[in-house]
């Protein structure tokens, strides 16, 4: 029992016993439909509909303690969808999953379900007082087609979204799915259309027969109306109500509430799959988005890690789908799972909850695919067109002429005007390393779909005439391939060259990024000596060869310190590194490293004086405020507040 507008009311059908069971729920019309457990244990669960206030239609549920209704569920939602212009065909759809009754009494597999139950449903009149005498249901298959077939099977629902059109009648279902097997782990988006839902409720009963009880198509004779149909004065004069149902129609509802039929997905498989991936799809929203060649529906899924995948599939002229990820989010630091989400289409924004908090995204970020019509033209999102000067919002109403987009194939060459490759306009960045050390190459795809290739143009002795090479597209144990860029983990000698990342998508390439390595050998690293200063014979100039602790600096301190694009390249082979010869460079651009050499300290002696020292500033300040405190108390004792008398 519990308060609600200072009236009290049962609990019973309206909420569940554990906020962390199962539990969907639906308000229409003034009637409560829910489905939750009816117990605190959560071993048995029921659908309920029940009166808000407690003045309109009395209460109502499935059969308890039957499992050939409901058999251990656990629902996902629950919608009001109509059948036909007529209110008298309303009913209310649920979406589940539970054990299998057709799979044998030891088989634990587990199926998706949808049902749906009458809105005027009253229950029965001698048989089924209290209980729907139109609930029905069927198995919801998400499965990918394979050899002999063996489909692999997405069982359990995790989530539903119902795509609203303009016809209310026919909106597009949208489930996100798992799979139950212990060989692999993955996750599939199905679609449906309410015409494949109805067509296996209006199909043949599965029926258990013969003397093992195995679950057949039932053949027989079906009695008028025919179980699970609304009952409707305009229709039926006969059948006004559910209690004016025969006596046969009520006993047929009672051992026929599965259909023999599953419903299938359009297209016979899923939209989208992910196999073996590190995270799950767990929740989906949907947004038709008007597009140049037509609407398409762009999925935000969200995943057990606290990700928000951003997708569309893409149907080509033989009818086959493609699957394109647009984006990747990471919304939260910690991996909590996405526990929510909703879309607001009117503010242009998604809403993402989970247990670390609450996150807004926007529905698109074109500027992330650059300014080129190339680009923005790869990264096939529905949101985003080339205006002609950047990537933007695509508005279906814009009379501009030069807006350019291509969701279904990505072809800049047809839709941008594209030029010769101008690879050497691209800026080559100089990059230091120490011989033995790591460094890293950063290039980021503008289109997840690109794959980026590696070229370099070795620089032996040199000879800038040398051909370039294609690195290999598999890691080893000196260089790896990453979403980011080209991490290279041991540096030697011949690494010295321009390194340039090439974009590849479809027939279209495009140079992102070019770097000019330099390598500074181990052995041109010895303790620091002191060498004439060509600008004053005689004043010596630190030079900074002395050996460098990777540990201490770190490969990205070192570039920050020593890299500099207007420095000459090393000469692999000599007898001294570029530090040596240029000791000017040195004194004017790093001072840190020039008090080591100066001092004839190791990196590693520098670090510990500048330990000391600061040890020592921070004695001094807390003895400083000790003394402070202590003239402070002395000034308070011998001068006592005056008391009033």
């Amino acid at each position: 029992m519990f308060m609600l507008s200072h009236v009290i009311e049962s609990g019973r059908g309206k909420c569940p016993f554990s906020p962390r069971e199962p539990f969907t729920a639906r308000l229409t019309d003034g009637e409560l439909y829910a489905g939750t457990s009816v117990d605190f244990m959560g071993a048995n669960a029921a659908i309920f509909r029940t009166s808000v206030h407690g003045n309109s239609q009395h209460y109502i549920r499935t059969e308890a303690y039957d499992h050939n209704w409901l058999n251990e569920p656990e629902f996902v939602g629950s919608f009001s969808i109509p059948d036909t212009h007529s209110p008298d065909d309303d009913k209310v759809y649920f979406f589940f999953k539970e054990r299998a009754v057709e799979a044998g009494q030891w088989d634990k597999r587990v199926y998706t379900r949808v049902a749906r139950v009458c809105k005027n449903d009253v229950g029965g009149k001698r048989s089924l007082i209290n209980r729907w005498t139109t609930f029905l249901k069927a198995r919801l298959v998400c499965s990918v087609p394979g050899p002999n077939g063996v489909d692999t099977q997405f069982d359990e629902l995790e989530d539903i979204f119902v795509l609203e059109t303009k016809d209310l009648q026919n909106p597009t279902i949208y489930g996100v799915f798992s799979t139950s097997s212990s060989i692999f782990r993955g996750s599939a988006v199905c679609v449906y259309s309410m015409a494949s839902i109805r067509a296996a409720f209006n199909g043949p009963f599965a029926h258990k027969e013969g003397p093992d009880y195995r679950w057949v198509e039932y053949k027989g004779r079906i009695p008028y109306p025919r179980p699970g149909t609304c009952p409707s004065e305009t229709y039926d004069a006969l059948h006004k109500s559910t209690k004016d149902f025969p006596d046969e129609v009520v006993s047929f509802m009672r051992q026929h509430q599965l259909m023999w039929e599953p419903v299938l997905p359009l297209g016979a498989r899923p939209v989208l799959t992910r196999v073996n991936s590190p995270y799950m799809f767990k929740k989906v929203v949907v947004d038709r988005v008007d597009a140049e060649e037509g609407p398409y529906d762009v999925l935000h899924l969200g995943t057990d890690d606290g990700k928000v995948v951003k997708a569309v599939s893409v149907i080509k002229d033989n009818w086959d789908t493609e699957e394109i990820i647009l984006e990747e989010l990471t919304v939260f630091q910690s991996p909590s799972p996405i526990l929510s989400m909703e879309l607001s289409t009117k503010r242009q924004q998604l809403y993402v909850s989970s247990e670390v908090g609450v996150a807004q995204l926007g529905l698109q970020r074109c500027e992330l695919y650059g300014a080129d019509c190339a680009g923005c033209c790869l990264a096939r999102d529905p949101y985003c067109s080339w205006d002609g000067q950047t990537c933007s919002r695509y508005f279906a109403s814009s009379k501009r002429r030069a807006r350019r987009q291509d969701i279904k194939y990505g072809d800049p060459w047809s839709q941008c005007p594209i030029t010769d490759d101008d690879s050497e306009s691209v800026e080559v960045k100089s990059v230091y390393g120490v011989e033995g050390n790591s460094t890293f190459l950063e290039c980021v795809p503008r289109s997840t779909q690109a794959q980026l290739r590696w070229t370099v143009k070795p620089n032996k002795d040199n000879q800038q005439q040398a051909l370039s090479r294609e690195l290999p597209q598999s890691n080893d144990d000196r260089s790896l391939h990453m979403k980011r860029g080209l991490l290279i983990q041991r540096l030697e000698l011949a690494d010295v060259g321009i390194y340039t990342c090439t974009s590849h998508e479809h027939s279209y390439s495009q140079v992102l990024a070019r770097y000019r390595i330099h390598i500074i050998p181990n052995h041109s690293l010895h303790p620091a000596r002191y060498q004439q200063n060509p600008h004053n014979p005689n004043q010596p100039s630190p030079v900074i060869i002395g050996k460098i602790n990777p540990a201490a600096v770190g490969v990205a301190g070192f570039h920050s310190q020593v890299g500099t694009p207007n420095a000459p390249p090393p000469l692999p082979g000599h007898r001294n590194s570029w530090l040596s010869q240029n000791p000017q460079f040195s004194l004017k651009s790093y001072k840190d490293l020039q008090l080591v050499g100066g001092n004839g300290m190791s990196v590693d002696e520098y670090c510990e004086h500048l330990w000391y020292r600061e040890k020592r500033r921070q004695q001094k300040l807390r003895t400083l405020k000790l003394k402070q405190e202590s003239r402070k108390a002395r000034v308070r004792r011998n001068n006592p507040p005056e008391i009033p008398l």
